[in-house]
């Protein structure tokens, strides 16, 4: 005996009808008729006395049916009990520099959901992750880093990269043509120096060792300046206004993506958490990442 079939004896009784209960339901009658049998015999009654013309209850099932109605309204006041402690509990969100603009939105008949004050990088927030700093995390992941970590990851946003040059020429340049900055701070830069070198390895950007922090910020402007080649911008200065002597130039040949995922662990049992990072991942598509002219590095989850 299951829910859903005393939720079909009750459509029944209420019709007094197998097609428009069907239809209530949004089954195929017949379907309906072989649950209802199915009902009887795990209850070893008769429930309904039809033939081609009517149904009608029998004794035994007009006896049952106020019990199966409280059972039924049990069921979903603790459903609705459930989904209330679900919504209540604490869940925490650390991220790197990029959220869902629409994150309350989506999270709040969720979790409680609390975003970490400390805005750290990727690899980062992931290790906090892995070791229950954090429930969540919104950063940059590499395949062998889930498996290694025990952390489980979904698609949420993707920046689409592009670099800057000095002089007037905002038009496209290939990849090829870039230089892309690596810092010797692999503290801070583990998984942008990751990204880059790839970068540069499958489309012959000129990777440029620093060791001043520029990979974003007026010291990146001050590399520019300096290139003779446009460079490729990192995420952390996705949204960073230019200078009025600089200019933004789309990479084409390939366009490169960087990808956004919400992590959590794989033994997470809390069903708050697993439902911020559904509702975060819900609808958010391929992004532009699977188009044919598409980059991602070797390594990233979502690369087909």
């Amino acid at each position: 005996m299951e829910l859903r079939q005393l939720r079909y004896f009750l459509a029944v009784a209420e019709e007094l009808n197998f097609g428009r209960a069907a239809d209530r339901l949004m089954i195929a009658g017949p379907s309906l008729s072989q649950q209802i049998k199915a009902l009887e015999r795990d209850l070893g009654v008769r429930l309904f006395d039809r033939d081609r013309r009517s149904v009608s209850l029998t004794p035994a099932g007009a006896a049952l049916l106020p019990h199966t109605r409280a059972l039924v309204e049990r069921a979903d006041d603790l459903k609705r009990r459930a989904g209330r402690l679900a919504g209540s509990q604490p869940v925490r969100l650390g991220y790197v520099n990029w959220l869902p603009p629409d994150l309350t939105a989506r999270t709040a008949g969720v979790a409680q959901l609390h975003v970490d004050a400390w805005v750290a990088p990727s690899h980062t927030q992931a290790a906090r992750v892995a070791d229950g700093s954090l429930d969540l995390a919104v950063c940059w992941i590499r395949a062998e880093d889930l498996a290694h970590r025990g952390l489980r990851a979904r698609l949420i946003g993707a920046d689409r990269l592009y670099a800057v040059s000095s002089g007037g020429d905002d038009g496209d340049v290939p990849v090829g043509d870039t230089s892309v900055l690596l810092d010797d701070d692999t503290l801070s830069w583990e998984s942008w120096n990751a990204f880059a070198r790839h970068l540069s390895e499958d489309t012959g950007a000129r990777a440029v060792r620093i060791s001043d922090g520029g990979i974003t910020g007026p010291a990146f402007f001050d590399h520019v300046r300096r290139s003779r080649r446009p460079v490729v911008n990192s995420p952390k200065g996705q949204t960073t206004p230019l200078p009025p002597d600089l200019v933004r130039r789309p990479l084409v040949a390939p366009k490169v993506y960087w990808t956004w995922s919400v992590v959590w662990r794989e033994s997470e049992e809390r069903a708050a958490v697993r439902a911020v990072a559904e509702a975060l991942a819900e609808g958010a598509g391929d992004l532009g990442i699977h188009a044919p002219d598409a980059w991602l590095p070797d390594g990233d989850p979502y690369k087909r």
